[in-house]
């Protein structure tokens, strides 16, 4: 008998040393040499699509924020330095680039990763390089060689595709990657992975799908009344789990909202009601914002320190009201930060500002925003300077800053994870309107929630507003159908791109196989589905309606030509007798007796007011009827052309509002009548069809009288068949027109793109020309017009402040309009090239509509002066005075004026006016390139 310390040798050692093999290879493959660099296990999904990959397959993971998606990538980056191939890691913005840079430094070290944003190259000859997703489409373009050896490439938030401006971009890279190159795709939580996953298997080869909505810290929702936490869903009883402070708590799940919020918004609903009757209207929104259950932003942050939900992301859909939030928590007197934590952020914001010169730091408000995070508090917002954002973003992962107002901005990408999130509102502004919320922006928003290995749960919670609906709430926080939909459309640089590279026939091709025109084939297919059935329906009538004794389809045909001819007749007299009758009415007088034809003012009437004569129904004259009553006629009273009997005298003191004035006219009236004869009312002669003398329909009826099938016994219940079949084949063309208009829909665009550049010279059939060569270099919106600008030299002769000037205004974009007076721009040939820019721009317009195109932007002339300035030296505080810029919306803006400048230079030419501008470029680069602009590492 074997003892149960001696179990071991039960198993046979063969097996055993079997087992104790497999063991080994795990651990020395690279999955098992991966895994072991984690402190947690890793979850079935991540296990699987690292598997996937490990197999020679592409992967595409949707999984929820913070479930841990960017483990796929990283071991897409593992494979590669493990196999001695290279690596790309994209991202959608440079702030995620930089943030990855640092990760996998932190992992890898500084020889063996680079960095390319299109403003800052840092080792970009790597084997792993972290890069915006543009920067690997130009290099795809351009054929770079530094894209030799690479074998992974990672699209994170490759959701990101159904962005209206650049989600092309991820489409581009995708189709065009070469084959041979495994790409692990990272999505948010998708409803139509399988769709998206389907496209990629199509365009990439063998894809595996993983999807995840398993979240690895559940997240609650809250409401906050007042100062009390209220559970956004009530739970079911017997559910529990253990909170963070180890009391029990209900666990999260599928249950009915909380009946405290709906007699909560039922009481807020009877105030208002109270109060909209005391005041005789509805409450304005002053007293709409002071609701007795919206608590103030010091309140919600307090709250959470009570409960001990810090650190916590308040999402505001306003720069402004983030600003100002912070500054009311200030006001308050809110401090949530240790002496020690006081004295650890001084340290980080000192290093890290070192750089900024001093009289730059009252313009960027640098004391109060410093003096903000020493209490624990901060804002981030495109509009901080950029450096300001990295120090909020290291303190917050730091757990140093506690508190965080933002927009929503940080909810894409960057890793600030938090216990806790809160909404002010549900409604944002979208750049046209107020709108709601989505679903999925709620999911993106609160799955910041939660801090894997941290947290044992993420809290979210939604301020109470008045008139908020919990059960909408409820909507957000358990809708689970957020769809990508591709943005993709041909741009000007893509084409010349392909055509220069494959031809016009074979890119027409390349471009069907992309995830827009996949989706709309996929709609294609259930309406081609439909046509089929409905053909077969056809071909079921037709059989139906066969007679025999001849051919029963002509037949019908020549019934339905009748039909139709007496109808066209029909309404050809319909509308002559309208123009004759409104005629008539135009030409009747005071005192005129006229019969009305039809409905319940038939009879003989005296016209009192002719009415006024304008307007599409024509006059409406009063009339006095023979039974005393006024009334008003309309041309539908009148079927056909009236003309006076005879004209009885109208006093000129006639009131039709005196009974007795009623009287005596309609007195008159009827001795009017009697003395013409007409005493009687009568009825109106039937007007003559204008079917009687119509030569077309007499030969048609001729033809029907004489065809076989006329004489058939069972001629109407063919006939029945026969009008079923004709609709049934009306709704079939209809659909098949539906179907040809989504076939090809992207090939027909890129056809009407082609067109345009071959008209102004771009293309020459399949042969790119020297025009189409600089606009191959252009990236961006604007690409046709900047190249159309350099086309025409439009900035030879500029000087470095006046081309940046000029080139501000083909990035640059408002984010309002004031409706005021014009922006200030620079004097002198700035101006004059500006003003042509201007021209041109209208004309490429009208080519653009010309050929049913997306327009080009127009240029903006917002942000020409404040760069003009910048650019000829000036200090930050006289370039920002008088103007609404933000600091960190100026750095922003500038990046994005160096990197056109560095594309201006790429596509000047080798002429020596091409060689002036590019020396001008470069200049403008270096002046743009300075100050906050220079030491700001992020957009």
């Amino acid at each position: 008998m074997t003892s149960a310390a001696d179990g071991r040798s039960a198993v046979p050692a063969a097996q055993r040393y079997a087992a104790f093999r497999r063991r080994a290879a795990e651990q020395s493959s690279p999955f098992g040499t991966f895994r072991t660099q984690y402190p947690f296990e890793l979850d079935d999904f991540q296990v699987r699509a690292c598997q996937a990959l490990l197999d020679g397959r592409g992967v595409l993971v949707a999984a929820p924020t913070g479930s841990g998606k960017t483990v796929v990538g990283e071991f897409a980056v593992h494979l590669a330095l493990s196999t001695g191939r290279k690596a790309f890691y994209t991202t959608p913005i440079k702030a995620l680039s930089n943030q990855k840079y640092a990760d996998l430094v932190q992992r890898y070290g500084t020889e063996s990763v680079g960095l390319l944003t299109g403003d800052n190259t840092v080792n970009g000859e790597a084997p792993v390089v972290v890069m915006t997703t543009e920067v690997l489409r130009n290099m795809l373009y351009a054929d770079s060689s530094t894209m030799n050896g690479l074998g992974y490439v990672v699209m994170d938030e490759v959701h990101y595709l159904a962005d209206r401006f650049r989600g092309a971009v991820w489409e581009e890279v995708i189709i065009h990657l070469p084959d041979d190159v495994l790409v692990a795709s990272l999505s948010a939580t998708v409803s139509n992975a399988e769709e998206f996953g389907a496209w990629l298997d199509t365009v990439r080869g063998d894809t595996e799908v993983v999807v995840s909505e398993h979240r690895p810290v559940p997240l609650w929702q809250h409401v906050m009344y007042g100062n009390q936490l209220l559970d956004l869903f009530a739970s079911e009883p017997g559910a529990l789990i253990t909170g963070s402070d180890g009391s029990p708590l209900p666990a999260p799940g599928p249950a009915r909202v909380n009946p405290e919020l709906r007699r909560l918004a039922r009481d807020e609903l009877r105030i208002e009601r109270v109060t909209r009757g005391r005041n005789g209207h509805a409450p304005n929104r002053h007293h709409r914002r002071g609701s007795r259950g919206t608590p103030s932003r010091a309140e919600v942050i307090t709250t959470l320190d009570r409960a001990g939900l810090l650190p916590a992301i308040t999402f505001i859909f306003s720069r402004a009201g983030c600003d100002g939030a912070v500054q009311q928590c200030v006001a308050w007197g809110l401090r949530l930060t240790s002496p020690a934590e006081r004295d650890e952020i001084r340290q980080v914001v000192d290093a890290r500002c070192a750089d900024i010169p001093d009289e730059d730091l009252a313009v960027l408000g640098y004391w109060e925003w410093a003096d903000a995070l020493e209490r624990g508090l901060a804002a981030h917002h495109a509009g901080l300077l950029p450096t300001f954002k990295e120090v909020v973003e290291e303190l917050f992962s730091r757990g140093l800053v506690k508190a965080v107002f933002a927009t929503e901005t940080l909810a894409l990408g960057i890793n600030m994870p938090a216990r806790s999130v809160v909404l002010e509102k549900l409604v944002k502004w979208n750049g046209e309107t107020h709108a709601d919320v989505t679903p999925g922006e709620y999911t993106q928003l609160t799955g910041r929630a939660g801090r894997r290995g941290i947290d044992v749960e993420g809290h979210g919670v939604v301020l109470w507003q008045p008139s908020l609906d919990p059960e909408a709430v409820a909507g957000l926080a358990s809708t689970r159908t957020y769809p990508l939909r591709s943005s993709f459309r041909p741009t000007y640089n893509m084409a010349v791109n392909l055509v220069d590279q494959v031809g016009r026939a074979r890119a027409r091709e390349i471009l069907e196989t992309s995830f827009a025109q996949f989706q709309a084939d996929g709609a294609v297919v259930g309406l081609a589905r439909q046509a089929r059935r409905q053909e077969e329906a056809l071909a079921g009538y037709a059989e139906a309606m066969k007679c025999h004794l001849g051919d029963f389809t002509e037949y019908a045909a020549l019934r339905r030509r009748i039909a139709d001819r007496e109808s066209e007749l029909s309404r050809a007299s319909s509308r002559d007798r309208r123009a004759e009758a409104l005629a008539s009415l135009e030409r009747l007088r005071r005192g005129d007796v006229i019969r009305v034809s039809t409905g319940r003012k038939a009879g003989w009437v005296v016209v009192v007011d002719p009415g006024m004569t304008g307007g599409a129904e024509g006059p409406r004259p009063t009339v006095l009827t023979a039974d005393r009553q006024a009334r008003r006629l309309t041309l539908a009273d009148v079927l056909e052309p009236v003309e006076p009997l005879t004209r009885v005298p109208v006093p000129k003191s006639f009131n039709s509002r005196n009974p007795q004035a009623r009287r005596d006219l309609a007195s008159t009236l009827r001795n009017a009548l009697g003395s013409a004869g007409q005493d009687q009312p009568g009825r109106p002669n039937k007007p003559r069809s204008p079917a009687t003398d119509d030569d077309e329909l007499a030969r048609l009826r001729a033809r029907l009288r004489a065809h076989p099938c006329h004489g058939c016994a069972d001629r109407e219940d063919h006939a029945r068949w026969a009008e079923r079949w004709w609709r049934l084949k009306r709704e079939t063309d209809t659909l098949v027109r539906r179907i040809e208009g989504r076939t090809n829909t992207i090939a027909r665009v890129f056809d009407r793109v082609c067109d345009l550049l071959g008209e102004r010279g771009y293309l020459d059939g399949d042969r790119v020309t020297a025009d189409g060569q600089r606009l191959r270099r252009i990236y961006g919106e604007a690409d046709l017009l900047v190249a159309e600008c350099l086309g025409n030299g439009v900035w030879a002769g500029l000087d470095a402040p006046g081309l940046a000037a000029c080139v501000s205004a083909l990035v640059y974009q408002s984010r309002r309009d004031d409706g005021g007076l014009g922006p200030r721009v620079p004097d002198g040939s700035t101006r004059q090239a500006l003003e042509t820019m201007v021209r041109i721009w209208s004309d490429l317009d009208d080519a653009e509509r010309r050929h049913r195109l997306d327009p080009t932007p127009e240029p903006d002339l917002g942000l020409t002066w404040a760069v003009h300035q910048w650019a000829s030296g000036q200090p930050l505080e006289v370039v920002l005075r008088g103007s609404d810029l933000a600091a960190g919306d100026f750095v922003r803006w500038c990046k994005q004026v160096v990197d056109l400048l560095g594309q201006v230079q790429q596509a000047a030419g080798e002429s020596a006016s091409g060689a002036r501008l590019r020396r001008t470029a470069a200049d403008a680069v270096e002046r743009v390139r300075r100050g906050v602009v220079a030491y700001s590492s992020v957009v």
